[in-house]
């Protein structure tokens, strides 16, 4: 297919689904008491959200057996349980906005907050025993370890702003448990949807994970090079904030004197002041940080693509590789 003709169908496939996803998740937390425990849900999946991870589920299932037809229910469960984690991080991160719009915590407070998302999690199980597929149990499982392993990837995430000497490997195990798991568990409950064979599935989680931890390390090189106006972010959030980033960690890495020093200063100091991120992107520029963190990404996509390369419906393996390019391609 057409590279850009791919990404044409795509857009519009996701356009499609998205919609689709949208009209599903309205009709979730239908009840009306207690008031307090079900509008939080309906607010923050109300929100603007992406809806990546319940379209790759559709996807993963269209790739193994040619439909999405059986993967909805799960498809919502994954979205669910992804707001979830959002709800219960801007508690821990104090975040005031999501989307433009109070956080959760900050439109009720944050017990409400906890409350609801808790329930969350249980509506997201139940969910995905309501699947079609003969798998459901299975399907529980997936969302269950996702779950854990988010809880120890928001740990690790936790004790990493406390390290003055974080290593890469302290990041990667990190992000791949924090972000990149739901995104592989997505895929993985999809082609259980779809009743995918025990080599089709190891695929589809090994495309996650790659896929996962490319979309992730773009998010810290977006961050770095953000167009304010365009992308809505504030360039250089990261460094700003102290964040540990692989572009920090790894030019910590690369540089010496003076460099090296003004880098570590940013984890000594838990963060940086604005007018200094442009030097900051010159010492990246200059230490090949940036030109390296591309690479990565496009090894990591390659990686992912290729491992779908042997799924059954050529149609849905095609559109799983198309959006895999946008994602990582994307300026936003």
């Amino acid at each position: 297919m057409n590279m850009s003709i791919t990404q044409e169908l795509v857009e519009k496939k996701y356009r499609l689904y998205h919609n689709l996803i949208n009209e599903a998740l309205a009709s979730c937390f239908s009840a009306e008491a207690p008031v307090t425990l079900y509008a939080p849900a309906k607010y923050i999946l109300d929100g603007k959200g992406k809806r990546i991870r319940p379209f790759l589920t559709l996807l993963a299932s269209e790739a193994v057996c040619g439909s999405s037809e059986h993967a909805l229910k799960v498809a919502l469960a994954v979205e669910i349980l992804h707001n979830f984690t959002l709800m219960h991080d801007d508690i821990m991160d104090q975040a005031e906005l999501r989307h433009g719009r109070p956080t959760v915590h900050k439109q009720w407070n944050a017990n409400v907050a906890i409350l609801s998302g808790d329930m969350m999690i249980a509506y997201a199980y139940e969910l995905a025993l309501q699947s079609p597929s003969s798998r459901q149990i299975e399907l529980v499982h997936i969302l269950n370890d996702a779950n854990i392993t988010i809880c120890e990837g928001q740990a690790l995430d936790i004790e990493l702003e406390e390290k003055k000497h974080a290593t890469i490997a302290d990041y990667l195990d990190m992000i791949a448990k924090k972000s990149g798991r739901l995104i592989s568990a997505a895929l993985e409950a999809g082609g259980v949807a779809g009743n995918a064979t025990d080599e089709q599935l190891n695929n589809l989680v090994t495309f996650g994970e790659k896929i996962g931890r490319a979309f992730q390390i773009q998010d810290d090189f977006l961050d770095i090079m953000a167009d304010d106006g365009k992308s809505g972010k504030i360039a250089g959030g990261d460094v700003i904030n102290g964040k540990k980033t692989y572009l920090l960690l790894r030019s910590i890495e690369l540089t010496s004197g003076d460099d090296h020093r003004l880098l570590q200063s940013i984890i000594e100091n838990n963060g940086i002041s604005a007018e200094r991120v442009p030097e900051i992107r010159s010492i990246y520029q200059r230490c090949g940080v940036l030109d390296e963190t591309r690479l990565l990404i496009r090894r990591d996509t390659e990686n992912a693509l290729s491992a779908v390369d042997k799924l059954p419906h050529a149609e849905g393996r095609e559109y799983l590789k198309g959006f895999a390019n946008i994602l990582v391609k994307r300026d936003f």
